[in-house]
């Protein structure tokens, strides 16, 4: 009887693919093993057995797998079934599912090796001068990589050469895979076994006091040894006693030392064994608790609506800590990278080493690591805090999810597919493991609110901010009004530079926000009114100033600052706009005494960039921060009693159905990181249009005035939470094509679905890498089945991608598009 195994590839391509395996193979593989297979002509692939199964390929001749990769599953059936609701409810395949979910490590590829013919004989004179030098490399190493070859002959594409000694029978081609993943060893000492009796070490003494750098070593390794009861590192030893490695080397060469490895994770809790006991609910917080653990009963998801500084990630510790009693684990979700590294330290503070942590500033080896001891249900991870990508570790045994600042936009994953929302699909996690969830937020979303309102979801408020301190005081300034009487410096009005001076003078610090990293997004020539674009994108180039650079935010393309207008030839070039550079020079010049610094993408690159800047800014080793959107959310300063908003109208005259209702999340939260302790904080909000709807309702925290008027314009206007929304976006580089293509599709959705079809319209940046973009927009109101609709949308691309000049047209699919 043949034995075969459905496996998935992590490419983009629908179906599984069957592979044929001998008797021993089906018996010992499982679903969640991975495979090398080979795919195509002559690439191997990793690969994840979804099946095993006797039922062979119809179309196909079932090729046999290369190799077993694993010894036991890496991925558990719950991930296999999450995976596949990603793919069905995000219009993805399982392929690009599994290439997302695990870390790279894991997705080994074959790396194609060239090595030398040797039962030819290769006629020398025929082979060209770049062919020869190829030739002439292989006599002198067995096989080559296909980037030596490029570093070789001094070229990129490599390719036709390879194919001319292919055909000539000079060369023959090999695919190797390569482990990614290597356990990090650490070098241990230990003193020689016969050394350790007493006469001996005497007469080793002795025999070392022409040695004075080799006696002090081991002198310290005994005084290490007596004060420590663990084993002792290379590295201490070096340490303690002032000695290099070569004299440590020339020690373990003559026996007296003996060296071993022990391997370690690469991330490690190095705190106190003793955690601080958990910090008492005050009555408001004991009330949400009670109200989260009634609608736990009731098996729902719960909204928990706590004001900025209300004290939620204590009510979150309570649950976690009553979730690993009970042996499970948790999972605590953020939107920021940058916050994690806030939360890391006080949830270590109480768990300690259980915590582990898990998003994309860390390395592929780390990942792996964590991936490990959530799979092995170490003590480790039984706590994981993380960014979107932590959903997908292999639970087990999840007792509880926490979704932290669940209206944040960050939770959504734009590119590359799967384009999830990371709420979501932890609602969705949480059912398949039958566990608690609760989202919790400041500003709840439309969304969430409404299906808290309409009982969908468990509701929890608090409504006092811990300690009973006052809501922050929020004062309007109206630009207009201060640039007519001509009272502004710079970009600061009056009040706000008041604001700042008192501040620093009562020894408090500051947080300034403005939503645009750079020194200014336009750089324009005075004279013609011509101002640099990218050659890739449809935007003008933002000036960064501290590198005299151009750079375009999308591509990454950037030059230097022209010295005069590329139109014209005029040197009289002015900026337009601001961003957080150029606020950060002004406060330099404004207040030369005070410590100012920023916190944008450009300053938080490295893998600490996020941690060394709140340190700094907790430990009062600055007073003014100056920074975009990332200081909004839920971090906790305890000496900044004055945040000043910029320039809020860049939030509000935004061509987005959402653009309100961010501007009014985005606003509160900025407030709340003021006067988060005893004295009531100060906020003060720049605008050219302070009566605005929403700018009031901030001033007055009206969070359900806003939500009623966003609804009734929803309802309205036909988009969430009453409708669904699916964009579909389309991407080529010829721009006749392109219109062409998206109008097809337009019509033939129209023809299907009737009026909800929006489109194709040009984005605001209708031009990204040279590839142009068109979008269309269906709206599914709710008597329609969205999977229904779904369907349908298929069916029309299969017949979209069976006309040929509209194949290359790619389609990207983005299911409730926020």
């Amino acid at each position: 009887m043949p034995y075969f195994i459905n496996v998935i590839l992590p490419i983009p391509l629908e179906k599984l693919f069957t592979y044929s395996v001998s008797k021993s193979e089906a018996e010992f593989l499982k679903p969640g093993m991975r495979v090398g297979v080979p795919f195509g002509k002559s690439k191997i692939y990793t690969a994840l057995v979804h099946a095993v199964h006797n039922t062979p390929p119809e179309v196909y001749e079932a090729k046999e797998i290369h190799r077993i990769l694993d010894e036991h599953p890496i991925v558990n059936p719950y991930q296999l079934e999450h995976w596949q609701w990603i793919a069905d409810y995000y219009m993805c395949s399982l392929g690009e599912v599994f290439r997302s979910a695990v870390p790279s490590a894991f997705l080994l590829e074959s790396e194609t090796l060239i090595l030398r013919n040797d039962r030819v004989v290769v006629n020398e004179k025929e082979l060209e001068d770049d062919e020869f030098l190829v030739y002439e490399a292989l006599q002198h190493q067995s096989t080559l990589k296909v980037h030596e070859v490029s570093s070789i002959v001094d070229r990129k594409n490599i390719l036709p050469i390879l194919n001319r000694l292919l055909e000539k029978k000079v060369i023959l081609l090999k695919e190797e895979m390569y482990e990614q993943y290597r356990p990090k060893l650490v070098r241990y000492v230990k003193l020689g076994a016969e050394y350790l009796y007493e006469e001996k070490l005497e007469a080793l003494l002795e025999t070392l006091s022409r040695a004075p750098k080799q006696s002090q070593v081991v002198l310290s390794l005994f005084q290490l040894q007596a004060v420590k009861k663990k084993p002792i590192k290379v590295a201490d030893l070096e340490e303690t006693s002032g000695g290099s490695k070569a004299v440590i080397k020339s020690l373990v060469d003559k026996e007296i030392l003996e060296e071993y490895f022990i391997r370690t994770d690469r991330v490690n809790y190095g705190g106190e064994e003793e955690n601080f006991a958990l910090k008492e609910l005050n009555e408001y917080q004991q009330e949400a608790l009670k109200d989260i653990s009634q609608s736990f009963e009731d098996k729902k998801t719960v909204l928990l609506h706590g004001v900025t500084s209300s004290g939620k990630t204590e009510v979150y510790v309570k649950l976690i800590e009553e979730c690993i009693h009970s042996g499970k684990q948790a999972l605590y979700l953020l939107p920021e990278i940058a916050l994690t590294t806030q939360l890391i330290s006080r949830l270590q503070d109480y768990f300690g080493e259980k915590v582990s942590v898990y998003h994309s500033k860390y390395n592929i080896q780390e990942r792996v690591e964590v991936w490990n001891n959530v799979l092995a249900k170490r003590l480790k991870a039984q706590i994981v805090i993380g960014a979107r990508s932590a959903l997908f570790l292999p639970y087990s045994e999840l007792g509880l999810i926490i979704v932290d600042e669940e209206h944040e936009g960050s939770y959504k994953q734009f590119d590359p597919a799967p384009r999830y929302h990371a709420r979501d699909a932890a609602i969705v996690l949480a059912n398949l493991h039958q566990c608690q969830i609760l989202l919790g937020s400041a500003t709840p979303s439309i969304e969430s609110f409404y299906n808290a309102q309409t009982g969908k979801y468990g509701y929890a408020q608090i409504k006092h901010r811990y300690g009973n301190v006052l809501m922050p005081n929020i004062e309007l300034v109206d630009l207009k009004e201060d640039n007519r009487k001509k009272r502004m410096k710079g970009h600061f009005s009056e009040r706000l530079l008041e604001g700042i001076k008192e501040t620093l003078d009562a020894g408090e610090q500051v947080i300034l926000f403005q939503n645009r990293r750079g020194y200014a997004p336009i750089v324009e020539c005075t004279t013609c009114g011509h101002s640099p674009q990218c050659p890739n994108c449809d935007v003008s180039l933002t000036f960064h100033q501290y590198k005299k650079q151009l750079r375009c935010h999308y591509c990454g393309y950037h030059m230097a600052l022209p010295e005069s207008c590329q139109a014209c030839g005029s040197p009289s070039l002015d900026t337009k706009g601001f961003g957080t550079e150029q606020v950060e020079k002004e406060l330099e010049t404004l207040f030369p005494e005070a410590k100012t610094w920023r916190m944008d993408l450009d300053t938080t690159r490295g893998k600490h960039g996020y941690e060394k800047i709140i340190t700094a800014f907790e430990q009062h080793e600055m007073d003014i921060l100056v920074g975009t959107q990332m200081l909004t959310k839920g971090l906790d300063f305890r000496n900044v009693s004055l945040v000043g908003i910029m320039n809020a109208d860049s939030l509000l005259n935004f061509p987005d159905y959402r653009a309100h209702e961010r501007c009014f999340q985005l606003l509160t939260q900025v407030a709340g990181r003021a006067g988060r302790t005893k004295k009531q904080g100060r906020v003060i909000i720049q605008s050219y249009n302070p009566y605005h709807q929403i700018l009031k309702q901030v001033s007055t925290n009206d969070y359900e005035g806003m939500f009623k008027e966003q609804l009734n314009e929803r309802e309205q206007y036909r988009y969430p939470p009453q409708n669904r929304i699916i964009r579909i976006t389309f991407k080529h580089k010829e721009y006749n094509r392109l219109n062409e293509a998206a109008e097809w599709f337009a019509q033939a959705l129209r023809n299907a679905l009737g009026v909800n079809v929006l489109g194709p319209e040009y984005p605001p940046v209708a031009r990204i890498r040279n590839q142009f973009l068109k979008n269309v927009m269906v709206k599914i109101p709710q008597n329609q089945s969205l999977t229904k609709t779904k369907s349908i949308i298929k069916r029309i691309e299969k017949s979209f991608n069976a006309v040929s000049q509209y194949r290359s047209v790619r389609v990207i699919y983005n299911v409730d598009h926020i």
